[in-house]
């Protein structure tokens, strides 16, 4: 496939010679993961996110892989790639054998361009703090609008047991439950979170459409038969990553969330978890929480945009 074979889909130039660029596939998620793998181990010193993320994005049914993405080849070999995952958020990685070469930039006007098609005023990501990446948008005159931290409960950390209150229970969440779990998630993170809804078919592709899916990942709060709560967690290797805790605003106040994480923490190392994460930011204000249950700052982040 080259950029010709979708319609209003743009190349990249500016590469370097030798470098091809073409829209990418769902059978390069392997190849796109392997290269952000390999920014985030020079960055972080690890790789955080997995091949399940890649793909559990890319199969939203709103998404359109071909339209949305750019690849950037040194023949064969992937060696970047530019996302635009929504019209005013978009992911990029560059493997840093090939820092240094203008590809960002060449990206980051690509997805300017993109985002600027797709009705957006103002595109931005999210880079660890201080990388290479980071460096380049702050260049290239992206402000930074908030930080983010990944947070992690130590291996062989213990956490302190948060019992309940009265009245309240925890359980799987059944098929029939998704629908009432993705409005109470979504009610939630739209107090704080500047974006639109997210369609109930594309929240399933990321939490229950997710492979590797098992009915423990999604854990729903009670009280009596009412749900005011719900826990997504998921494993990744040895690691377990808590990706959405929500409590319903009329019963916040009474210790629910913590007691709803050292629960997720207990499922996930029942199935072999060593480590448990999280991430957080500025606008969320829930650092404090967090760290009342033990858990430290793993990796800082910066969330950049730009006006277009």
């Amino acid at each position: 496939m080259n950029a010709a074979d979708v319609p209003g889909h743009p190349g990249l130039p500016g590469l370097p010679a030798g470098l091809t660029s073409r829209p990418l596939t769902m059978a390069d998620a392997e190849a796109v993961h392997a290269v952000i793998a390999a920014e985030e181990v020079a960055d972080l010193g690890e790789a955080e996110l997995t091949l399940e993320d890649v793909v559990a994005d890319w199969q939203r049914p709103s998404y359109d892989v071909a339209a949305s993405t750019i690849g950037v080849l040194d023949g064969d070999r992937l060696v970047a790639y530019a996302d635009l995952s929504a019209p005013d958020v978009a992911y990029t990685a560059v493997h840093p054998d090939h820092h240094g070469r203008g590809i960002g930039t060449a990206l980051a006007r690509w997805v300017q361009d993109r985002a600027r098609a797709a009705g957006s005023t103002r595109v931005g990501t999210q880079v660890p703090e201080g990388s290479a990446a980071d460096r380049l948008m702050a260049d290239l005159g992206y402000e930074v609008r908030w930080t983010a931290w990944d947070l992690e409960l130590p291996e062989g950390a213990e956490v302190q047991a948060r019992p309940l209150p009265d009245g309240y229970a925890l359980r799987d969440a059944t098929d029939a439950d998704h629908e009432a779990a993705w409005t109470l998630v979504e009610d939630a993170f739209l107090e704080w979170s500047d974006r639109e809804r997210m369609p109930l078919a594309d929240f399933g592709a990321r939490v229950w459409g997710r492979p590797g899916f098992e009915p423990w990942n999604l854990r729903l709060l009670l009280h009596g038969e009412d749900l005011v709560g719900v826990t997504h967690v998921f494993l990744a290797g040895d690691a377990a990553y808590v990706a959405r805790i929500a409590v319903r605003p009329d019963h916040r106040g009474r210790g629910l969330a913590p007691a709803m994480l050292v629960d997720a923490f207990g499922r996930a190392r029942e199935h072999g978890a060593a480590r448990c994460y999280l991430s957080t930011d500025t606008r969320a204000g829930a650092r404090g929480l967090y760290e009342k249950v033990g858990m430290v700052v793993s990796s800082t982040w910066v969330n950049r945009s730009v006006t277009l």
